[in-house]
């Protein structure tokens, strides 16, 4: 069930990600945007491959760069912020999305490690 409600909030932060970044372009600010609409969607990304993995391994291995995704996206917002291209009710409702991704992520990592031993 959490896979499912982890999928789900990774496909809803992506779509945000997408919005924003069509925001972005139209304020024509095209460097952060690009990075972030890349490592923005790629959370979502490898969670749906993960739901694929060839064993336990592969299946941590894409959750792990889920995370990394997440934690350089979480980057991405804040430059944004402190930069004055998103104003503060919109960076802390996609942080707080990003947060709670990043914590999923890594609680689901951790109880696929331990079913593995």
């Amino acid at each position: 069930m959490k896979e499912n409600k982890l999928v789900n909030l990774s496909m809803d932060f992506s779509v945000d990600i997408i919005n924003l970044v069509k925001f972005l372009k139209s304020n024509h600010e095209t460097i952060i945007s690009n990075q972030i609409g890349r490592s923005g969607t790629s959370i979502g990304a490898n969670i749906h491959e993960a739901q694929y993995a060839q064993g336990t391994r592969d299946f941590i291995s894409k959750l792990e760069i889920a995370l990394k995704e997440a934690n350089e996206t979480g980057y991405w917002l804040e430059l944004l912020y402190r930069t004055k291209y998103i104003d503060d009710g919109t960076f802390k409702s996609l942080f707080t999305k990003c947060t709670s991704l990043k914590a999923m992520l890594v609680a689901s990592c951790k109880t696929a490690k331990e079913n593995a031993k």
